[in-house]
């Protein structure tokens, strides 16, 4: 199988969980942002991550790859599938970070040599069509510091959800599906203050998925 992504991106960060967690071999393609014909000729939108399935078939959208993959997995294998609870405190911890996250990320995403913006070219895309989303990317980064002040107090709130430094809720679920990404954007920004069940947990899904984190380049 292939799977399509780009490294910055969370929702593509769910996909190569499953992959990880379930130690199957993949295809690891990383697109340059501004390349629109290949999503356009597998899925017919410009959208991430995308999985070329064994029989030659596509498909997009990040849980129902984690889900197709997960099932076929189970059903070789014989094993649970990932459970889909999420409790409704780490609903609403995603939700309010997800306010003001982006103008910590997407600022520094490009100036971390990702293989996506590995170009001019692609950096220009992403940088214009973000800059319509969170504003002046300069901009936010002097603001840096009032968006630290709010992620490390939502951090402190997070430290009290993480049940277990193996998987939040004790078994890996739906709920590190969700939220491991997230943090892992959060190790491109220097100066977050980690809680330490906050740090561990991350280090462990890192491990555990086969999935580096940013915390060696943050800026």
């Amino acid at each position: 199988m292939k799977l399509y992504t780009y490294d910055h991106c969370p929702y593509c960060t769910r996909a190569r969980m499953i992959f990880g967690w379930h130690n199957i071999d993949f295809e690891h393609i990383i697109l340059l942002n501004d390349d629109e014909s290949t999503p356009v000729g597998l899925i017919g939108k410009k959208m991430v991550p995308i999985l070329v399935k064994a029989d030659g078939t596509a498909m997009g959208e990040s849980l129902d790859i984690v889900r197709f993959v997960d099932n076929a997995t189970a059903t070789q294998q014989a094993g649970s599938r990932l459970p889909e609870n999420v409790r409704p405190e780490i609903e609403a911890w995603l939700a309010e970070i997800n306010e003001y996250q982006n103008r910590l990320i997407m600022p520094r995403c490009v100036q971390l040599n990702l293989a996506e913006f590995a170009t001019q070219s692609a950096i220009a895309y992403f940088v214009n069509k973000k800059t319509a989303y969170i504003g002046d990317f300069s901009e936010n980064l002097k603001n840096s510091a009032q968006y630290l002040a709010k992620i490390n107090a939502d951090l402190i709130d997070l430290a009290d959800l993480i049940h277990s430094p193996e998987a939040t809720n004790g078994v890996f679920s739906m709920e590190d599906i969700l939220l491991f990404p997230i943090l892992r954007n959060l190790s491109m920004v220097k100066g977050v203050d980690w809680q330490k069940p906050v740090l561990t947990y991350l280090e462990n899904m890192s491990a555990q998925t086969k999935i580096d984190l940013f915390s060696d380049r943050a800026i």
